[in-house]
């Protein structure tokens, strides 16, 4: 069994437990509950009364789970959370926790497909109960639909180009591995910044394969229904799409980022950040953690 930095380095794991405030008889969420890293931070915190319900879809992590009476895995996605509190009795918490994307584990294990740097099939599903996979789209979808996604979820640069070489080369041979996906591709990737320009596309179908932003935009506008008042949200985003949601909805209460105002011209939203700038991690944990590089941690507290 592989326990915390073995599965996954928790990133900024000091300015998220700060971040939170900790009441020892609190109730908290780890919405993303991976090696468990920063749940053991959280229930070193915590009293014998406190309670911790973390969430994680992925079975490679459930076995992670400690043997704590203050702590309850739910073997689930995070965009359910508000059902699931309201079965375990655990509603209003006092802190909720997210770091989103995906874990050092998953990344480095070949077969799930999420890294272009191992060979493996085009899978790419967090929960491997889920139908879809990155197989699916590559091969089932139409070029103007993969284009859409590369766009909207990489922003990959010529999407249309890289969709149109990603069917032309489906048409000679089925597209099922990573190895074979980046072929597929290398007609349009550019000379410069190749990595990059592959780990974009990569990111839009794994973005796409577990409908991320819409659990992200559920978990969101949940954290306000399930939060008492003075609680915290602390979400560690990694790229642009995640972040701008979480930014929106800490300043603004609306994913837009669309201000609501009473008659007065005060603002209407559920949090108030603590800072207008997010918390980026340090040279030193970079270079420890070369993954925490496109980190950013935001928090807000529950007015």
């Amino acid at each position: 069994m592989m326990t915390g930095s073995d599965y996954h380095d928790p990133v900024l794991s000091q300015a998220c437990i700060e971040g939170l405030s900790i009441r020892p008889d609190g109730i908290y969420v780890d919405a993303t509950f991976g090696g468990g890293g920063h749940s053991r931070a959280i229930l070193d915190r915590l009293g014998p009364h406190g309670r911790l319900i973390a969430f994680d879809r992925d079975k490679d992590a459930w076995a992670n789970a400690p043997d704590d009476p203050r702590f309850t895995l739910v073997k689930a996605d995070f965009r359910w959370l508000r059902n699931h509190l309201r079965y375990l009795k655990a509603l209003p918490i006092d802190g909720l926790l997210a770091d989103l994307g995906v874990s050092s584990h998953q990344f480095d294990r070949g077969e799930r497909g999420f890294s272009i740097r191992f060979d493996g099939p085009l899978d790419m599903r967090m929960d491997r109960r889920a139908k879809l996979t990155a197989a699916e789209i590559i091969n089932g979808w139409d070029e103007a639909r993969i284009a859409t996604l590369l766009r909207a979820y990489g922003e990959v640069d010529g999407a249309h180009r890289v969709a149109r070489s990603i069917v032309n080369a489906r048409t000679v041979k089925r597209i099922g591995t990573t190895t074979e996906l980046i072929t597929a591709i290398d007609p349009v990737t550019p000379k410069r910044d190749a990595s990059t320009f592959r780990a974009q596309v990569f990111q839009a179908l794994r973005i796409a394969v577990n409908d991320e932003l819409a659990s992200l935009e559920a978990l969101l506008t949940n954290s306000a229904d399930v939060m008492r008042p003075g609680g915290r949200l602390v979400v560690i985003s990694y790229h642009s799409l995640e972040d701008r949601l979480v930014k929106n909805w800490m300043r603004a209460g609306d994913l837009g980022g669309q201000e609501q105002k009473d008659l007065y011209g005060n603002r209407l939203r559920p949090f108030d950040p603590t800072s207008s700038k997010a918390i980026k991690p340090s040279e030193e944990e970079i270079n420890r953690n070369p993954r925490a590089r496109s980190a950013r941690l935001r928090i807000a507290q529950r007015t």
